[in-house]
């Protein structure tokens, strides 16, 4: 009878643990060309609604680093959608040009999440990492009033189609539309080129009134949040930046500090 209760007791203390945890499923959509598109969902612990956020993978595909991501946001309280624009459009990893047709993709991701029963009615989240963040600045042109804040981890601010010299010297028009509050997270020794078009951008929103920050982290390299050879101040920068970025996000989201949505949401 001991043993019963001893066994007992240990399976409702690893059912408890399970329930403190934030739970990641996988489903999938149907972009707006009829496009079957594979989903992440990150859930918080607990009961709902949660405040919602979509996460756009960098254009290295989707791997444990972003699973672990979004399972790290919605640890933080927020309800994470993140949609595979690749693998569903047959794309291979690493791709050098743009395909706007994934555009649609990541659409259907936020219109999937704001349509969820447990995500805060209201304009959501976005964090976005490489090419990313050119996926929500277009988001943000075309649909501003449904995107409360951006964050940018070392983001693409310029058409990765678009002529040498653009690449070099201007940003996407789209920055010069949009009026989503932006934060840029970035290394100090991340490719020239994506430092400076992100300063570029940083400085264009500012100029036009756009909230915005740009945070750079001293000698941190490329893809410095989740490098296999991470040195101790890039792990310093990953922690950081993870918690900017929800300090940004509840700030634009205006979330209490539990991250929790206003009532009316």
């Amino acid at each position: 009878m001991r043993i019963t209760w001893i066994l007992l007791a240990a399976l409702a203390a690893g059912a408890a643990q399970a329930a403190d945890k934030p739970s990641v499923t996988q489903t999938t959509i149907k972009s707006a060309d009829g496009t079957e598109v594979p989903v992440s969902v990150a859930t918080p612990p607990g009961k709902g609604p949660f405040p919602p956020v979509l996460f756009i993978h960098a254009k290295r595909g989707i791997d444990e680093n972003e699973q672990k991501y979004i399972a790290d946001l919605a640890a933080q309280g927020f309800l994470v959608v993140m949609p595979d624009w690749q693998s569903g459009r047959m794309i291979e990893r690493w791709p050098s040009e743009h395909n706007p047709e994934t555009e649609m993709d990541v659409e259907a991701g936020m219109d999937y999440l704001m349509k969820l029963p447990n995500a805060c009615k209201g304009p959501v989240g976005i964090v976005g990492k490489s090419r990313g963040p050119y996926y929500a600045i277009r988001l943000a042109a075309k649909r501003g009033k449904d995107i409360a804040a951006i964050v940018s981890y070392y983001g693409h601010m310029q058409n990765p189609n678009a002529p040498e010299p653009d690449q070099l010297f201007r940003v996407a028009p789209e920055i010069m539309q949009i009026n989503t509050p932006m934060l840029f997270l970035i290394g100090e020794e991340d490719f020239e080129l994506r430092r400076f078009v992100g300063g570029r951008a940083f400085y264009a929103l500012w100029e036009r009134g756009v909230p915005v920050e740009y945070q750079v982290y001293p000698f941190a390299r490329r893809a410095f949040d989740f490098r296999a050879d991470q040195g101790p101040e890039e792990k310093t920068a990953a922690r950081h930046a993870r918690q900017r970025a929800r300090e940004w996000l509840a700030k634009w989201m205006k979330l209490d500090s539990q991250i929790r949505c206003a009532k009316n949401q």
